[in-house]
């Protein structure tokens, strides 16, 4: 397609290139791909469980080792609370106290989560200082009816007027109240992450977040060093990122023709969490574990989670130390058929890589340099917790395009529920992605992979969005789990469901997992 001369500047400060923008046009062109799953991955098939004995040595090898590596934990921390406070900004919108009650209102909406918003408003972490601020702000406050008071603590919650939350990062939101303090999900993930990433009384963290809010991050820190450390005995050493302009994908009309704004400009939005594979692909520690923001825990019940933590850190170790033997073994040539059928089990065994069907007639040279290939990748180990609730997006076998089978992270909007064949199998999946992982990006060389080379450009996503009122088509990159890491070797592990609390609504904070005894 042709672009203007202002086009072509407003794609070049993006850092891209008109090749890009049209290609990303492409793909709105051709519509999503849905993936072609071959079956749900279940435990003994593509999942594995380990007794206590095995995870106790799994254990005392991420224990044995870490001092040798540099640990980091790194955590996707840019998106904004907005979307927790959702049904509080319903809520705010729409209800009238002076024209229904408040429990006719909930009994209306059937919302779960709202009812027990309100039922329990006062075991918020953020509570007495949104109560103290809206009796401050509100002339009469104690003389207006229940009704009146809860609307009016809502929007002092919500509101910059008030506390503002909804428009704060989600990682500085309080999420824990404790007897002499109230801890965000950032002060937690520095506690967790002491329990088991600390080396010589220091534990590295890597937060992406929004442009504008580095600034709040740093103040928050400053405000809780003193008493983290104190608390943990470790000093920490935070780095942040931010999502690359040049990540950015274009916006398209109905017609697939770019979306343009009210200044005729371009409209170009951030490209989802897939878009942070470079952020990670900047990162030079040896073993990385990456946990989304709001998925922490209040301290009784740290001790589960920083053991599973352990026991995924020891088998990547075990998996990547046994990947390292081979990979010199096949650099050095000469190996022997014993040795090669040795390899080619640990792939298919330890990493469920199937081995392809012509590999018995492949010559010496063919079969090494094929086991290369396939050894020589970034590796993960995923922890994957059983789905008790409906099922959704999680672990599954997926075929390629070019008929391979692996083991993929998936999305229920990537799976065709219009196939029956697809919907039965997404129905009877058993475990879900909590995202809890555990990943190593260098190879037996000690050279970083480049990450950008191990993305299945297909699984990107085109979601429908709006701006300034108008209907619009956006293009989220492969996720990061996702596409991200398809082509990364990948083991599935089951942890414990207690060790997935994540926070995606204000009522999730009211859950036993979020409230100090």
């Amino acid at each position: 397609m042709e672009f203007s001369e202002i086009d072509i500047l407003q794609i070049e400060e993006k850092g891209l290139s008109t090749q890009e923008v049209e290609r990303q046009i492409q793909i709105f062109e051709r519509g999503n791909i849905k993936v072609d799953i071959q079956q749900a991955a279940t435990l003994g098939n593509g999942i594995f469980a380990y007794n206590v004995e095995d995870q106790k040595k799994f254990i005392k090898t991420f224990e044995d080792k870490k001092e040798q590596l540099n640990l980091l934990k790194f955590v996707p921390a840019s998106g904004a609370a907005t979307r927790m406070f959702k049904a509080l900004h319903n809520f705010a919108d729409e209800f009238e106290p002076e024209k229904e009650s408040l429990r006719d209102y909930l009994d209306k909406k059937e919302n779960g989560s709202l009812q027990l918003f309100f039922e329990k408003i006062e075991r918020l972490p953020f509570y007495e200082l949104a109560y103290k601020k809206a009796k401050e702000s509100t002339s009469d406050f104690s003389g207006k009816s229940n009704d009146e008071q809860q609307l009016i603590l809502v929007k002092t919650i919500l509101y910059k007027s008030g506390l503002g939350l909804s428009d704060w990062p989600k990682g500085l939101v309080p999420f824990h109240a404790y007897n002499d303090f109230t801890a965000t999900a950032f002060e937690e993930h520095l506690h967790s992450s002491a329990r088991y990433l600390s080396v010589n009384g220091v534990t590295k963290l890597h937060f992406t977040v929004a442009e504008g809010d580095k600034e709040k991050f740093e103040n928050e820190l400053e405000d809780i060093k003193e008493r983290v450390e104190e608390a943990t005995q470790t000093k920490f050493e935070i780095s942040y990122s931010y999502q690359d302009p040049k990540t950015d994908t274009i916006a398209v009309d109905k017609e697939n023709k770019p979306f343009r704004d009210e200044n005729d400009r371009m409209f170009f939005r951030p490209g989802g969490h897939g878009a942070l594979i470079e952020n990670l692909n900047q990162q030079e520690a040896d073993l990385i574990f990456i946990k989304n923001i709001d998925n922490v825990v209040v301290a009784t019940n740290l001790p589960k989670v920083v053991e599973m933590k352990r026991m995924l850190g020891g088998k990547l170790i075990t998996l990547q130390e046994q990947v390292f033997e081979y990979m010199q073994a096949l650099d050095a040539g000469n190996i022997s058929e014993t040795k090669i059928e040795e390899i080619a089990k640990f792939l298919e065994e330890e990493l469920f890589v199937k081995v392809t069907s012509s590999f018995n007639k492949f010559t010496g040279e063919e079969k090494m340099e094929y086991l290369c290939k396939k050894l020589d990748r970034p590796l993960r180990v995923c922890g994957m917790v059983k789905n008790e609730g409906e099922p959704g997006g999680g672990p599954f076998l997926v075929k390629n395009e070019d008929g391979e089978i692996s083991l993929q992270i998936i999305e229920g909007a990537q799976i065709d529920k219009n196939n029956s064949e697809q919907l039965e199998i997404l129905n009877n999946s058993t475990h879900f992605n909590p995202v809890d992982i555990a990943c190593s990006l260098k190879n037996h060389k000690g050279e970083s992979f480049d990450l950008n080379l191990y993305v299945d450009e297909n699984m990107s996503f085109i979601a429908h969005k709006t701006k300034d009122g108008k209907p619009l088509k956006a293009l989220e990159r492969p996720g990061l789990w996702n596409g991200g890491m398809a082509y990364w070797n990948t083991v599935f592990v089951e942890v414990p469901l207690e060790t997935f609390n994540p926070v995606k609504t204000v009522a999730d904070l009211l859950k036993p997992t979020h409230q100090p005894k």
